[in-house]
């Protein structure tokens, strides 16, 4: 496969299947997870529904340690320079331990009072805790992984970590009944119980990465100088990455945010809410799926300065990105009243969860415009407008939202229907903005360097 030459379209489907495929296999992982969570009790399901925009800050930097890695590997790559291409992967697992150790203290030190800012009941919160301790105990194993998995997909290779996560949601499925309710000499630990299994799968996962990463052609040039941190290049990925973890972190403001206005009704709404946002994320896998093709494709394409498969990149992406969400908006609309009672036998935990599911049905063909121009963003490395784009839609909105509705004093659904109407508009303003770039900027660059 070559990311330079090959057929556009041709390329996003061979590297977004394998990669939704993997994402799909890490979502139901957290699926897996939700479900063991509704079998102890509510308050668990509660607990670990409310345990996401707290731990969201490791999968914000996952996706900020690889996207950087991604880009300027791949950008490198693009430019045949090989020195840089060895050079970025070092440093970025090397920025991926330090950082690791900044996001486990600040995770311990600061996961109470963000439970407690969501209105968290004390059974919550401490049930909350046994799960996020452990997590970022073990968030070096996180990061780790997809600091080495960087080399794979600025190559193109998407396969190689959709094996690692499908492997991983298998061993989940073993692993959780284990600990949370005990076998032979292993205590059972509860809750707790669904962070060590993460973390076990987590470090296995780590094993495999590590032994594919070995026998990579590239590292045969490996000489020692390339061992050695270098601070420039530690720099670079620090300025490439950190824009991308902390706009993603305002996901987590977000979900605070929703969390705290939906736990003013109950904590069965909090559960029901928790536990549908699986489900769509489920569904959101194959535009996950594509914008690792995208970023892909995009990075090395940019560094070889071919232009114009830049922007067919991202056009392709988006048409097929917004007929799947199309589609799945139907199905999950005509499916809501089923899907709940997967996760709970609550009556009201499962009216919760349906009524929000129709509504995300209609929000969902948004979607492809705001991750599609973040990836696209990231892969040129413009970290900062996607930073921007992040902090507007996850940050600016929700707070709107979230006043208006107080100001309104709008119900369960009514708060969801103002965070569908403010989506659709960031999602039309981000198509406008990457149409300007394309035609003011970017293009007009082609036109020179392809006359």
């Amino acid at each position: 496969m070559n990311l330079l030459k090959d057929n556009i379209p041709d390329l996003v489907k061979k590297l977004a299947i394998p990669a939704s495929v993997g994402t799909l296999f890490q979502t139901l992982y957290n699926i897996v997870d939700t479900f063991y969570a509704g079998k102890i009790s509510p308050e668990a399901l509660s607990a670990l529904s409310k345990s996401f925009p707290i731990y969201f800050i490791i999968i914000a930097t996952c996706i900020g340690v690889t996207v950087a890695g991604t880009a300027l590997i791949g950008n490198s790559i693009g430019e045949n320079n090989k020195k840089k291409v060895l050079s970025y992967f070092i440093n970025t697992i090397y920025f991926g331990f330090l950082i690791s150790i900044v996001i486990t203290l600040l995770g311990l030190i600061f996961s109470k009072k963000i439970y407690y800012l969501m209105g968290s009941t004390e059974i919550v919160t401490n049930l909350g805790l046994e799960y996020t301790n452990i997590i970022f105990s073990g968030s070096f194993l996180f990061i780790l992984v997809v600091a080495l998995n960087s080399l794979l997909h600025a190559e193109g290779d998407t396969k190689t970590y959709r094996n690692v996560l499908i492997l991983s949601f298998i061993l989940n499925i073993i692993l959780n009944p284990i600990f949370i309710f005990g076998f032979l000499f292993i205590p059972a630990l509860g809750v707790a119980g669904i962070g060590v299994s993460t973390i076990v799968a987590q470090l296995i996962s780590f094993i495999i990465i590590f032994l594919k990463i070995l026998q990579n052609k590239r590292l045969k040039s490996l000489a020692k100088d390339f061992l050695y941190p270098k601070l420039n290049y530690l720099i670079n990925i620090f300025f490439q990455s950190m824009p991308i973890t902390i706009a993603i972190c305002g996901y987590s403001v977000a979900a605070a945010i929703i969390f705290t206005y939906v736990g003013m009704t109950n904590e069965f709404a909090t559960a029901g809410y928790g536990a549908a946002t699986r489900i769509e994320q489920v569904v959101l896998l194959p535009i996950l799926g594509i914008n690792t093709a995208l970023i892909s494709i995009i990075a090395q394409n940019y560094g070889a300065k071919k232009y114009d498969r830049v922007k067919e990149t991202y056009f392709t992406a988006i048409k097929y990105s917004f007929f799947i969400m199309v589609i799945s908006g139907v199905i999950i609309f005509l499916t809501a009243n089923i899907i709940p009672k997967f996760f709970s036998d609550n009556f009201e935990v499962i009216d919760y969860g349906k009524r929000y599911l129709k509504i995300s049905a209609f929000v969902l063909p948004a979607y492809p415009f705001f991750f599609l121009t973040n990836g696209f963003f990231m892969a040129l490395k413009k970290s900062e407008n996607a930073m921007l784009n992040n902090i507007a839609r996850n940050v600016l909105v929700p707070i709107v939202v979230f006043y208006l509705a107080k100001y309104l004093s709008v119900d369960y659904d009514n708060f969801f229907w103002l965070w569908v109407i403010f989506q659709w508009l960031v999602s039309i303003i981000l198509l406008i903005v990457v149409n300007y770039y394309l035609s003011n900027k970017l293009y007009k660059s082609s036109t020179i360097v392809n006359p």
